[in-house]
């Protein structure tokens, strides 16, 4: 008889935890499964030890799984969101977050717009792209015609 031959699962690091919404996300709604296999083919495209996701709750403004989550973050390599559209609308809360992961040696992920938050210069791009976004809100829609 031959040996009996184990596969044992050997994580590469601390793992990537995936957050995905219950709610609207840019004015979208995206079913959660949707969400889930976004996030689990970043993960696997960047090949990343991705761990379940975790789906914050569909109150408005409500970030309680999201600050759940980032209370493990030491236990972690980074977060996966599904769109950075998720994390708070304000600059100073989204800051707050920057801070905490990256103090921790993690990083932030956002899986639709394939983008890695890994340091100050990472953060500052991102934060143009939140005030570019918000500009083009203000933006006409419409083209009048002239005369």
């Amino acid at each position: 008889m031959g040996a009996n031959v184990h596969k044992t699962y050997m994580p590469r690091g601390k793992g990537y935890r995936g957050y995905i919404s219950s709610r609207k996300i840019n004015n979208s709604r995206i079913p959660q499964h949707i969400q889930n296999l976004v996030v689990r083919d970043y993960a696997i495209k960047n090949n990343l030890d991705f761990k379940l996701s975790a789906t914050e709750f569909a109150m408005p403004d409500c970030f309680l799984v999201l600050d759940g989550t980032l209370k493990t973050i030491e236990s972690l390599d980074g977060i996966i969101l599904y769109s950075l559209f998720m994390l708070p609308k304000t600059m100073a809360e989204r800051q707050k977050i920057y801070d905490q992961v990256l103090r921790a040696g993690a990083v932030i992920c956002a899986a639709v717009e394939d983008y890695k938050i890994s340091n100050e210069h990472d953060v500052v791009q991102v934060e143009n792209f939140f005030l570019i976004s918000s500009t083009l809100e203000s933006c006409p829609q419409k083209v009048l015609p002239y005369g």
